[in-house]
């Protein structure tokens, strides 16, 4: 199976299934010598784990990280740093009904369509228990950018959206409420919503925004390597994705040049913004700001028609702990996969410079 490693200089392989003995991953190319803050690491993961609150899966995990190396009395070695987190609440029993079903939307068929098996405990490898490892990573990229800031919320949930830009917003608050949403009129909205939805046995979907502040210009390339483009891959390779834009995104496609262009300040900064921090694939110093589309999550606890490997259109109803929306959990694996993305990039302008 290739496309198990994300990044060029900080890069990050992960391995490991959600019903397996553990997960986990190798992070290469982190300068030697950083201090690391283990506790925010795993404060990060705790962000992001099953069972924190009662409107996501009630699996209980506690999602505690081991090192085993690349790192020598609490510090960075330029090595690669390897680690692990066991799976210790497995109930693989619940998909036994699903063996030989394909559930709808769901990577079973393709999965098996490709590899001619599949794990169908919690969906194997392409199970969203995954991204525990892509925290561990980003949390460790945060603390290489040090003084870039990275903040993700809960900006939409099904049809309930925050009706602030994200500058009127207060993202300490962020973490005041289950669902990640630093807007409290509009959280106990959309927890309320999730809530009615988990009563129907149903899942929905929501949006996450991400803004990322003092990332210095000149980041990215003109061409191929387009900064926007880096993280547009990094998001899409989330689970349960289904969009991404950035600055004016697809509202820009509603507005005149004139309407859209972003005059330059004397300082460098622009006007507007609109262009998301990022022109011609190339940060300019402003914030860059994006959002990403999450659809309901695709095991549902409700009858449904599914189809089965023998070609028959059969009835199926979820079983085991899911999450009926997934986008509070996302929140920390959209600003690690971000963090990661302004890691490389910051060492891939060092290379270029020869800053080192």
């Amino acid at each position: 199976m290739a496309g198990n490693s994300f990044g060029k200089l900080f890069k990050i392989t992960t391995f490991g299934e959600s019903h397996g003995a553990a997960i986990g991953g190798i992070i290469d190319g982190c300068p030697a010598g950083l201090e690391l803050d283990f506790e925010e690491i795993q404060n990060e993961l705790n962000r992001r784990k099953p069972g924190q609150s009662n409107i996501v899966t009630q699996r209980k995990e506690p999602d505690t990280v081991e090192f085993y190396s690349g790192i020598f009395e609490g510090q960075t070695t330029g090595t690669p740093i390897g680690f692990v987190i066991h799976n210790t609440n497995q109930k693989s029993k619940d998909y036994s009904h699903i063996k030989d079903v394909y559930r709808p939307s769901h990577a079973d068929y393709t999965y098996e369509k490709k590899y001619g098996v599949r794990d169908y405990r919690g969906g194997g490898r392409s199970s969203a228990r995954e991204t525990a490892s892509r925290v561990v990573a980003g949390a460790i990229a945060k603390q290489f950018l040090a003084n870039i800031e990275i903040n993700a919320f809960t900006s939409s949930v099904g049809d309930i959206f925050i009706d602030k830009p994200y500058q009127d917003l207060d993202f300490s608050k962020t973490e005041s409420n289950v669902i990640r949403c630093p807007d409290e009129a509009t959280a106990q909205k959309m927890i309320t919503k999730v809530q009615e939805i988990k009563k129907l046995g149903d899942t929905i979907g929501g949006t996450i925004t991400c803004v990322i502040k003092n990332v210095p210009a000149g980041l990215g390339e003109p061409v191929f390597d387009k900064l926007h483009a880096e993280i547009g891959k990094a998001m899409l390779s989330i689970n349960a994705v289904k969009g991404f834009e950035y600055g004016s995104g697809f509202c820009g496609a509603k507005m005149t040049g004139s309407e859209h262009n972003d005059l330059f300040n004397k300082d460098g900064s622009t006007i507007s913004n609109l262009s998301g921090g990022i022109q011609g694939g190339i940060s300019n110093g402003m914030d860059i700001y994006f959002r990403v589309a999450f659809k309901p999550v695709a095991t549902l606890i409700q009858k449904q028609d599914a189809l089965n490997n023998d070609g028959e259109i059969v009835e199926m109803q979820g079983k085991g702990r899911h999450d009926p929306c997934v986008v509070p959990r996302a929140v920390p694996i959209v600003e690690a996969m971000a963090a990661l993305v302004i890691a490389d990039n910051m060492l891939l302008r060092r290379q270029e410079s020869r800053e080192w």
